[in-house]
């Protein structure tokens, strides 16, 4: 099965780079790329991918509001492209939906596998990047007041099993330190994600934080 890509950056020579190393893999096709957020937006209504790869900062619509109104309206999963160590809106993206970062000066082979990675279902960063980088980006500001009632759907070991993840525990992690399996693990882990309306891991974290059950820069056992 083809995974369908719409690539998008203001940039035209790291978009038209991105688009050409994606064409060239089997199984991936980029059906169109975009300069800034309408252009983005316009080509994921018309031609439906699996996968939107958006830089961050363009002109008109950022890449952040575009995430937004895609995830609202598709089932296309977004990746951001960014900068990271000059871009302070990564929370901003996570809240708007994405599944993962990339930097722009990604190796080829790293981006393949995104693409594939993320077109699977799964989010692109690893518990452990993902928990640094909220904790990084997150201040009192960005985040609303904690919302603790969201969690009550959970059973008791279903929310540390949360905690966990959001501590930046991979499943087998969390399933040592609850002493229970790892395929129970991802059981805890599917049960949080369908309770509380997430698509993926990287929300998970993010709805740990923002129901104050987890604090940024503050993890303990």
């Amino acid at each position: 099965m083809t995974i369908r890509v719409v690539v998008a950056d203001d940039q035209e020579l790291v978009r038209a780079g991105f688009a050409m190393i994606l064409d060239a893999q089997p199984g991936i096709e980029v059906v169109a790329e975009a300069g800034d957020g309408f252009e983005a937006v316009g080509a994921t209504r018309e031609h439906g991918p699996d996968v939107v790869l958006l830089d961050i900062r363009m002109p008109g619509m950022d890449g952040i509001e575009a995430a937004r109104i895609i995830q609202a309206e598709t089932s296309a999963r977004v990746v951001m492209l960014t900068t990271f160590g000059q871009d302070d809106h990564v929370f901003d993206a996570l809240r708007a939906g994405a599944s993962g970062f990339l930097l722009k000066d990604v190796r080829r082979d790293d981006l393949v596998h995104a693409v594939r990675v993320v077109a699977a279902g799964e989010s692109l960063l690893s518990p452990s990047v993902t928990s640094t980088l909220i904790a990084a980006f997150t201040s009192g500001s960005a985040v609303p007041p904690a919302r603790t009632e969201r969690l009550d759907v959970l059973t008791s070991r279903e929310r540390e099993t949360l905690r966990l993840l959001a501590g930046g525990l991979s499943n087998a992690e969390i399933a040592a330190r609850l002493t229970v399996s790892e395929h129970t693990v991802k059981t805890h882990v599917s049960n949080v994600l369908t309770k509380l309306g997430l698509r993926d891991r990287v929300q998970a974290v993010i709805a740990a934080y923002e129901t104050g059950l987890m604090v940024p820069g503050r993890f303990t056992d």
